[in-house]
């Protein structure tokens, strides 16, 4: 186990009230909850590895999957979908050629649609690494992704 992930299950020694912040820490520390590192918190906190993937899999918080470089979001909430943002998901799915909660074989882009981003007067609403960009469409998206390619 990496020293720093050693660390951080070390500080919740306490049991199993603190499964969630031990893998809030990791997965802050990594970006991701690799699956080797999930059996060993298994054997270390004497926890089911199904509990720890059951939690894991619950709270969208959690990536059992590394981000690609550039996380792009498309809001599927009710304005953002009466506005055109499933036809921008899949503008971005043929673009970046790969389908939603996918990342791209180079890990550049990791594409994936959420329920609300609560900016629905910004609809259709898309973000790219945490930047929102509004009232988007087809040719606008194209162009952001020439962007950050």
């Amino acid at each position: 186990m990496d020293e720093k992930v050693q660390a951080i299950v070390k500080k919740f020694e306490n049991g199993k009230i603190s499964l969630i912040g031990v893998m809030q820490d990791i997965s802050e520390e990594l970006g991701y909850l690799p699956e080797e590192l999930l059996r060993e918190i298994s054997v270390e906190m004497e926890v089911p590895l199904s509990q720890l993937y059951s939690l894991a899999t619950f709270y969208n918080s959690f990536r059992l999957e590394p981000l690609g470089e550039h996380h792009v979001c498309v809001c599927m909430g009710t304005a953002c979908h009466v506005k055109g943002s499933p036809r921008i998901a899949e503008t971005l799915e043929r673009e970046l050629g790969i389908t939603a909660g996918q990342t791209s074989s180079d890990q550049k882009f990791t594409l994936e649609t959420v329920n609300c981003l609560g900016a629905c007067a910004l609809a259709p609403l898309v973000t790219i690494d945490g930047e929102y960009y509004g009232k988007s469409d087809q040719n606008k998206v194209k162009k952001l992704i020439e962007k950050y390619k």
